[in-house]
């Protein structure tokens, strides 16, 4: 069976990893790459080590990486960052001019500088075509406007969270994975929207990449209101408080709260 080797590369940092094929180019990890993609040419990073993947395994076009970054690749995507900051702010003015209801975030040129794309988030769908008009005969050049989510967004603006520390979006987490109230219960958190809310207004990412260790750690525990014979007496007792990190129960015995560990517990009824 054909295997193809694909290569993981980023965008921007911590952002979502994309795969492409490694063709004939010798890269290693780290090194710049320009690739094409759906925007058009484009430098990214190499994320991490190659990997094979058959071809049932391919879930979209996998395009191969073009080549190496040059130096006079690196120096043009450094000159494309500098005057999008420029693109940025006359974007704003556009923006306003034309009363559209969105949050501008950030504008980025392909590396070819035929394209450029401003990202923004907004509260439903948002007619941009007078904008995108305007933009057009300002630029010269393809305007694309694309509309990313509140947690995107976040990753993108930075912040501290309720934690007091950086925002999980914008430090290490490459993708959003989805997010329950029923995680929140698992890890017993109160449901209050203040104290499980992010900054984007969405459930907090740390509720979900947290979540696989509460439900490992309460494999073994008791139940609240189950019942449990300590080894240190001849009778079942109702479970009050479990804490999982610690490995301690209160369980009612004669009116009293008493406090054992689970490797004190000869059997339970759950």
């Amino acid at each position: 069976m054909k295997k193809f080797e694909i290569i993981p590369v980023q965008f921007m940092k911590v952002g979502k990893i994309y795969y492409f094929e490694k063709s004939r180019i010798e890269v290693k990890n780290q090194d710049f790459v320009v690739v094409e993609t759906a925007r058009g040419l484009e430098i990214g990073i190499v994320a991490g080590h190659n990997k094979f993947i058959t071809e049932e395994e391919i879930n979209n076009d996998l395009k191969p990486i073009l080549r190496k970054a040059t130096q006079n690749d690196l120096k043009k995507y450094e000159n494309n960052k500098i005057i999008a900051k420029d693109a940025f702010d006359k974007c704003l003015i556009e923006i306003n001019r034309h009363q559209v209801e969105m949050k501008l975030l950030n504008a980025e040129y392909t590396l070819d500088r035929k394209k450029i794309v401003f990202s923004y988030i907004a509260e439903g769908r948002v007619d941009f075509r007078e904008l995108v008009k305007s933009l057009a005969q300002k630029f010269k050049i393809r305007v694309e406007l694309r509309q990313v989510g509140e947690r995107d967004g976040a990753k993108h603006l930075g912040g501290i969270g309720i934690c007091g520390r950086e925002l999980c979006c914008s430090k290490h987490l490459c993708n959003f994975d989805s997010v329950s109230i029923k995680m929140a219960k698992n890890q017993d958190l109160a449901l209050n929207p203040t104290k499980i809310t992010g900054c984007c207004g969405k459930l907090m990412c740390c509720i979900r990449y947290e979540n696989d260790l509460y439900t490992d750690l309460k494999k073994d525990m008791p139940k609240v209101n189950s019942f449990v014979k300590p080894k240190c007496l001849d009778c079942q007792c109702k479970v009050l408080e479990v804490d999982i990190f610690k490995r301690d129960i209160v369980i009612e015995h004669e009116d009293s709260r008493v406090k054992i560990n689970l490797e004190d517990i000869d059997g339970r009824d759950n």
